[in-house]
């Protein structure tokens, strides 16, 4: 998980007569809640509890006095530090605990009653499955829902996931990103109100289309994807090639057609808008694709398309960055991303502003390659989706080692469920709440329904409501916040990384 924390939140009162800071986190590029120091606190000690083998960084000490404008500002940097180091370690970040936090602060920062409402996931083909959810349900939940109402059996669930989409006015289809255990569905979903819920598969190796296969429901979803992608050229086909698709297609010939199409080019991709890169010139003008193990910039000499592969084993690492373009100077921006603003602009009303009127805020992924023995090379591409790509490089790395490890796809997708001590979630406004695995939910609204001070718990959220309707945003002065990783260094380094000699090039 990629956190930082951009901006901050002065809130009013708290019932208490004194105003407080909350800090806005953003949990892979887009925003996703609001806490208190003492909400981050609490899921630190909680962590500490439940988990002492595991060596948590340190986290950032109390002040006994209110805190003056840099003081916040040096706390925020600090929590920054903390939560990125958190979410960088493999055992932290998967833990059942941590996960239940987050969905929990997503609910309350979003305001959102837990309530039973439909919620419409649709196929890559534009069939929609209309599933009966709760607002506060997980991604997993909500993924097995959809599952059951199209008879996929469970055990094939863990191989899709749940992705938010939306399609451009040119008629393209943009990945915007993929949800997560942490998150809503229905929460995310409104935040991202001109984006679809859609249904894909959530790996990326085709040989677990394999095992897809055997079931008749799993090989039509499979059918119906690989379709859709043909259609939208996000896999290439020559016109025999597509002839050929075309004919299987009006046959029925579902097997078939997945045997001749696994084998083409960027099947099993996920095809990002065209963007700026560095390679193999500066300014080229690419298509980024990522699957099959690789990397792909695809570019144009008029009509013919050249396609440069980088192995993600032959990548040592990588970061994203964010960075300011000056929109009163036309040459800095490269002309491939002088209007691309950070993805998180379409997350929700807590989103960060710009630094001034003249310059926006877009990223970079830069990666570190190997291009010869001995020989490493950064290559960056300026996009909007980069910490997207950055996820997506993540989640291969995750399973080419999960692969070596002998395992499949569902130890990836579920959480390894560890007995913890119930989650004790405090509130913006000090209440406190315990979550146990017993709940339908997992969240807030679910138990406070229940709790001998519903009553206040009601009135509570409406006055958290007020409040969050008339917070002063504090804007900073820059947005400085560079993606950090564990061991203090500003790039991911890539676990499956292989040093090679030139015969291998």
């Amino acid at each position: 998980m990629h956190f930082s924390i951009p901006s901050t939140q002065e809130f009013g009162s708290d019932g208490s007569g004194s105003s407080y800071t909350g800090f806005n986190i953003h949990i892979n590029g887009s925003f996703h809640c609001c806490l208190r120091y003492k909400q981050l606190h609490s899921l630190h000690e909680q962590l500490k509890r439940s988990l002492p083998s595991i060596a948590l960084p340190s986290f950032p000490p109390k002040k006994l006095l209110s805190l003056t404008p840099n003081q916040i500002e040096q706390r925020r940097l600090s929590l920054e530090r903390y939560i990125q180091l958190v979410g960088q370690d493999p055992v932290l970040c998967r833990s059942e605990l941590l996960r239940a936090f987050l969905l929990n602060a997503q609910q309350e920062s979003s305001f959102t009653e837990c309530s039973e409402v439909t919620l419409d996931v649709y196929l890559m083909n534009g069939y929609r499955i209309s599933a009966s959810v709760y607002t506060t349900d997980c991604t997993g939940k909500v993924l097995e829902k959809a599952c059951a109402l199209i008879d996929l059996p469970k055990d094939r669930a863990c191989y899709f996931a749940l992705y938010l989409m939306r399609k451009e006015a040119s008629g393209a289809l943009t990945i915007v990103k993929r949800l997560m255990e942490f998150e809503a569905p229905y929460i995310s979903a409104k935040r991202w109100d001109d984006c679809k819920l859609v249904l894909r598969t959530g790996y990326w190796d085709a040989c677990y289309d394999l095992e897809l296969m055997r079931d008749r429901i799993a090989l039509n979803l499979l059918y119906l994807q690989a379709m859709s992608d043909v259609e939208r050229g996000w896999i290439v086909t020559t016109r025999d090639q597509s002839e050929q698709l075309t004919n299987m297609q009006a046959r029925g010939s579902k097997s078939e057609y997945l045997d001749v199409v696994r084998k083409l080019p960027l099947y099993g991709c996920l095809q990002f808008p065209r963007a700026c890169v560095d390679y193999p010139e500066p300014n080229t003008v690419a298509t980024v694709v990522l699957g099959n193990k690789e990397l792909n910039l695809l570019t144009y000499v008029g009509k013919e398309m050249q396609e440069t592969k980088f192995k993600v084993t032959r990548i040592r690492c990588w970061r994203v960055t964010p960075i300011h373009i000056n929109e009163d100077n036309q040459s800095s921006t490269g002309g491939g991303y002088g209007r691309q603003q950070q993805s998180s602009s379409h997350a929700s009303s807590h989103q960060q502003q710009q630094s001034s009127s003249s310059s926006t805020i877009s990223l970079e992924l830069s990666f570190e390659y190997l291009m010869a023995k001995n020989q490493l090379k950064w290559i960056t591409i300026y996009s909007e989706q980069s910490m997207l790509m950055s996820v997506c490089l993540q989640s291969i790395v995750d399973e080419l080692l999960n692969q070596k490890n002998g395992s499949d796809p569902a130890h990836l997708q579920n959480p390894q469920h560890v007995e913890y001590a119930p989650l004790s979630y405090i509130r913006r406004d000090g209440s406190n709440h315990c979550i146990t695995d017993s709940s339908s939910t997992d969240t807030l609204c679910n138990l406070v329904n229940n709790d001998s001070s519903s009553n206040n718990g009601t009135s509570t959220q409406q006055h958290s409501t007020n409040n969050g309707s008339s917070f002063i945003r504090r804007k900073l002065k820059e947005f400085n916040t560079t993606v950090r990783f564990k061991n203090g260094k500003d790039s991911v380094q890539n676990e499956a990384f292989e040093w090679i000699g030139d015969d291998d090039l």
